[in-house]
């Protein structure tokens, strides 16, 4: 399951910060670091924070967007320090690991860390199924990013080690099969195309109302064979009204 979950950073300022980071991971036996957009390539200061997890660096992918670092994943979940204007599904440290853990088994999930100043984005976050908080003081809720994957990848470990001697009793709603997050992105283009032609988006202004369906659909969390279903009723409405063979 550990060499499912990808940590993936956001657009780090510091080439230090993500050799701590790989050294974090490291010691929790997480191996898959994604870079989305590094402000400094990796250089002679990432090596020297990650003291003995050179091996993490030397196999880290790099990639432009948030998008493709999580393409094939069928869990996605942020990390947010605080509360944002659209709420969305959130969990506590402890949760986050249990479903990485459970939907690990047989999938590639992934832990998005953001900024470190500014953490991740309203776009970021809404292309995550989940959020997640670190419940530090909240008069002094600083933590460097390092000190955040450390924190994260050590609730997944604990996660993980009971489950070794038997992974066979998932419960029935984690043994589902999800779709990657392509798939999701996908729909959501699907449902806004759509929406847009039958007239009940309009052009200038679609943005709220497709976050809030997409906060509703991670909330509901369709498996795939859903998610098909879902597919055909747009396609049967775009049939219908006569926009078909232009979706």
């Amino acid at each position: 399951m550990l060499d499912n979950l990808r940590i993936v950073l956001v657009n780090t300022s510091h080439p230090g910060n993500i050799g701590s980071a790989a050294r974090a991971m490291k010691t929790m036996g997480i191996r898959q670091l994604v870079l989305v957009d590094p402000q400094e390539p990796l250089d002679g200061r990432a090596t020297a924070m990650a003291a003995g997890a050179v091996d993490i660096l030397a196999n880290v992918k790099t990639v432009s967007t948030l998008a493709q670092a999580i393409a094939d994943c069928q869990l996605v979940i942020g990390t947010s320090a605080r509360s944002r204007t659209l709420q969305w599904p959130m969990l506590d440290p402890k949760a986050a690991a249990a479903k990485l853990f459970a939907e690990g088994q047989a999938a590639q999930v992934a832990l998005v860390f953001g900024r470190e100043r500014t953490g991740l984005t309203n776009d970021e976050l809404q292309q995550c199924q989940f959020h997640v908080c670190i419940p530090a003081n909240p008069e002094y809720s600083s933590l460097n990013l390092a000190m955040a994957v450390q924190t994260l990848c050590y609730e997944v470990r604990q996660a993980w080690l009971p489950g070794q001697a038997d992974v066979t009793n998932l419960p029935d709603d984690e043994s589902l099969a999800y779709p990657s997050q392509a798939e999701l992105d996908g729909f959501y283009h699907h449902l806004e195309r759509t929406l847009t032609q039958v007239g009940f988006l309009r052009d200038e202004h679609p943005g709220q109302v497709m976050n809030k369906l997409r906060r509703l659909y991670n909330r509901a969390r369709p498996d795939s064979l859903e998610l098909n279903i879902l597919r055909g009723i747009l396609t049967a409405t775009q049939r219908a009204s006569g926009h078909e063979k232009n979706s």
